[in-house]
């Protein structure tokens, strides 16, 4: 939600001209703005009920290809319209464009005025009714990393993404002097994002030179994942306009760390003012709701891959001391496992999900995790012990995250679990995301296989 900027008040801005600019924005299933600008009169006089888009940007691949095999769009159906509704609750200025506002929107079918299953904010509307129904409420936040580079976007394209520089030369994790040299750019994303109503906390060095880390304050899981795509946009927006560009790739590069984003989450009572994670008397102040909570994200950890890492590169980020699990266990405060207890013993107590990259689409993964949640609720699971020490090392017997994306779609696919709580014809919409990323893929001829094998082969 925007920071009590509402209709009423965009209507004043355009009318005295402060306001010329509005965005009209659907997420893709990337977890990208997709839209229109508007003038801002035609908005506040009509758009501001309904706009339309085709029914394919609910069905592209990241570089907006029109994909066959998906069962909601094809040629032979046309590629209709979807209507794009704004949400006036998400409404906001963009300080870092100029006279620009923003908006939000849910999507339905033009024809059938249903809501769009497969559009990542509805599935994580879905998932939170269901958490209402039970009388919780989550809230979430994420921590996203990113790589700025002295070079330009174009610029980075043009060399073939080769010979980058970054914006500091060594790891700067929680460096000082470091973020310094590159301020002009962090300083620009805080403010800018303070001023679109997203409270940041923070900005700091990440482990690796030029790796940042944006850190925004927790909320409601759907006014969370609105944050989170809004800032991932500014961050791009920002540093191209300062002549820089950034990436939020997994895994940019074999030699860097990778970018995560990590999720953390509790769920509260309906009115957000109860912790039910948090009981004193039980192990490490977690109680019975939280226990079962997490054994349900353990149960379902390889099904929920899929939507925490979506893309082939996404995998290549799981690399032991890297900081990036590779196994699915929780551990108390522990960064080698893929589910991390904080806050024990403490109103703030919580689990942190360490799985996702950078590259997630916050309303997919939202979605996913409080679904395999609320399955260990609904089924009261038992959570099995906490792992203690170096899970990097630990025996081949630990439950691992699936190490591909085939094995993550193909755990996905088969999920029961997903399957109900998502409805068939979403999961099948993911799947057919997954094998067409992987059919790229496999007949793509890399840099690596060239290197290696031009000669010796």
């Amino acid at each position: 939600m925007s920071a009590e900027y509402t209709f009423n008040q965009l209507k004043k801005d355009v009318a005295d001209g402060s306001i010329d600019t509005v965005l009209v924005c659907q997420i893709d299933m990337q977890g990208r703005l997709m839209g229109k600008r508007f003038t801002g009169t035609h908005f506040v006089d009509s758009a501001h009920k309904e706009t339309h888009s085709c029914n394919y940007v609910q069905a592209t691949d990241m570089e907006m290809h029109t994909v066959e095999g998906y069962a909601a769009t094809s040629w032979a159906s046309g590629y209709g319209d979807y209507t794009m509704t704004p949400d006036l609750s998400t409404l906001r200025r963009v300080p870092w464009l100029e006279a620009t506002a923003l908006v939000l929107c849910d999507v339905s079918d033009h024809a059938t005025h249903s809501v769009v299953a497969h559009s990542p904010r509805a599935i994580l509307k879905k998932q939170i009714a269901r958490l209402e129904e039970h009388g919780y409420r989550a809230f979430m936040a994420t921590e996203l990393e990113f790589f700025l580079f002295n070079q330009t976007f174009e610029s980075a394209q043009q060399s073939g993404y080769r010979g980058l520089t970054r914006s500091s030369a060594y790891n700067e994790d929680y460096h000082i002097l470091q973020t310094t040299k590159e301020e002009d750019v962090m300083r620009a994303i805080r403010n800018g994002l303070q001023g679109a109503g997203i409270p940041v906390e923070n900005t700091k060095g990440e482990a690796d030179a030029g790796q940042a880390e944006l850190n925004v304050r927790y909320a409601d899981a759907l006014t969370m994942a609105d944050r989170h795509v809004i800032a991932k946009n500014a961050c791009k927006e920002i540093a191209w306009q300062k002549g820089k560009a950034v990436t939020f790739m997994a895994k940019w590069n074999y030699d860097a760390a990778g970018n995560s984003s990590h999720v953390h989450q509790s769920l509260w009572s309906k009115d957000g003012k109860t912790p039910l994670f948090y009981d004193p008397d039980g192990r490490f102040g977690m109680s019975k709701l939280m226990e079962h909570y997490v054994a349900g994200l353990l149960a379902h950890s390889a099904e929920i891959t899929c939507f925490l890492a979506p893309y082939i590169n996404s995998y290549k980020r799981f690399m032991a001391g890297t900081f990036a699990p590779t196994k699915a266990i929780w551990s108390k405060d522990n960064r080698t496992a893929g589910f991390r207890l904080c806050g024990d013993h403490s109103k703030g107590i919580r689990i942190e999900c360490r799985v996702g990259g950078a590259d997630l689409n916050p309303y997919l993964a939202f979605a996913a995790l409080l679904a395999a949640g609320l399955d260990g609720i609904e089924k009261e699971m038992t959570l099995e012990e906490p792992y203690v020490g170096d899970a990097y090392g630990s025996a081949a017997d630990v439950r691992e995250i699936p190490k591909t994306l085939r094995a993550a779609r193909e755990a996905m696919n088969g999920s029961d679990m997903l399957r109900k709580a998502f409805g068939d014809d979403v999961i099948d919409h993911y799947c057919r995301a997954a094998d067409w990323e992987q059919e790229e893929y496999d007949r793509r001829v890399t840099d690596w296989e060239v290197a290696r094998g031009f000669e010796r082969a």
